[in-house]
């Protein structure tokens, strides 16, 4: 006689260990292409629509700003976790980004403050190169 177990159905988080890394040039037509890269992968990896479209502006904020003041290639990673979504971008200028509070009639100036407020923790690698931000996700319940 052959017994019969049952299998207890495996719990999946919602959100697997994804990433995309993109190198490209210094040149402001990336950042658009970068936008367009990442809203498709958000949507491939079905993160819930409000956190794609902060992640769509925190990645033009700050490929913006490595295209304007990196100089050398400039790579975009984002990466999720179970918990977290992470992006960095990193140029080769080792002078870290830097929140300002920008005048009211100032014309830029303002994407780490956006970052900053759209985030859980935003911050530089040592060296300067990379500027990276989180955001933490909520599970299913």
């Amino acid at each position: 006689m052959i017994a019969a177990t049952a299998i207890a159905p495996v719990s999946t988080p919602p959100y697997a260990h994804r990433a995309i890394e993109l190198a490209f040039a210094p040149e402001p037509v990336f950042v658009g292409r970068c936008r367009r890269i990442a809203t498709a992968t958000l949507r491939l990896w079905e993160v819930p629509e409000p956190v794609a479209e902060n992640v769509i502006l925190i990645v033009s904020e700050l490929v913006t700003n490595a295209v304007e003041h990196g100089g050398t290639e400039t790579v975009l990673r984002v990466r999720l976790s179970e918990n977290e979504l992470r992006v960095e971008v990193t140029d080769g200028n080792p002078r870290p980004a830097v929140l300002h509070a920008p005048a009211d009639d100032d014309e830029s100036g303002r994407g780490l403050l956006l970052v900053a407020f759209l985030t859980d923790r935003w911050g530089t690698s040592d060296g300067g190169t990379t500027t990276w931000c989180t955001i933490l996700l909520e599970g299913e319940t």
